[in-house]
């Protein structure tokens, strides 16, 4: 389906690989189709988590195990292989992470814990490619709630806010890739606010988000 909507709008070619970014072996998979396929890669997008409640940790360090090994692991072999390509054709990598990523909130331990990891990894990869001279961009996307089906079925009976549009969000991310910004924040006010007053008062903005959520519906 992503494919003929590609071709619909457009896209001269499209192309899919199925499969778990959990196999160790995918990343390799991707990246020779890519090569084969279009004789290099231009830009890497990362976009893909693993499946995670909005809801008390419960003590399962085996499901924070498995996320982070979808969350972060797979995003740091992907990158890997295809950095040989992305050097050839001075290329992005563009990192799609949360606003859970710079400021922990309640009830996504897990998922907050492999946002923060790619902001560490990523961040200071980005160094090493500016101390070697590597002219391969890498863009960190900060995201608010965003109206996605999996994002609203997990949070919309906590979070009473209304999610930003995910079409606008899409355009939004290639763009910042495109301009090979360091970050993008989505929605604009919203994140900027939110990072300004975490540094400001992080007690507060912590007090904030407690106080906005409806804490009955959380489920233990």
């Amino acid at each position: 389906q992503v494919v003929e909507r590609c071709l619909e709008l457009g896209a001269a070619s499209a192309r899919y690989i199925s499969g778990s970014m959990a196999s160790p072996s995918l990343p390799e998979e991707v990246l020779r189709e890519a090569e084969n396929t279009w004789g290099g890669l231009d830009m890497l997008i990362l976009n893909h988590i693993g499946q995670s409640g909005f809801t008390f940790f419960s003590g399962d360090v085996g499901h924070v195990r498995s996320l982070l090994e979808t969350n972060f692991v797979s995003y740091v072999a992907l990158a890997t292989a295809a950095l040989p390509l992305l050097k050839e054709s001075e290329g992005s990598i563009v990192v799609v992470s949360s606003i859970a990523g710079k400021i922990a909130g309640p009830f996504t331990a897990s998922y907050s814990a492999t946002k923060f990891a790619l902001d560490g990894f990523f961040s200071s990869l980005r160094q090493e490619l500016i101390i070697d001279k590597v002219n391969v961009s890498i863009t960190l996307c900060i995201l608010g709630y965003i109206n996605t089906e999996s994002a609203v079925r997990a949070v919309s009976h906590v979070i009473p806010d209304s999610p930003a549009p995910k079409e606008e969000c899409a355009l939004e991310i290639i763009r910042a890739g495109a301009l090979r910004r360091r970050e993008l924040h989505y929605p604009g006010p919203a994140i900027g606010s939110a990072l300004l007053l975490h540094s400001l008062a992080p007690e507060l903005l912590e007090s904030l988000l407690r106080s906005s959520y409806r804490l009955e519906n959380v489920r233990r």
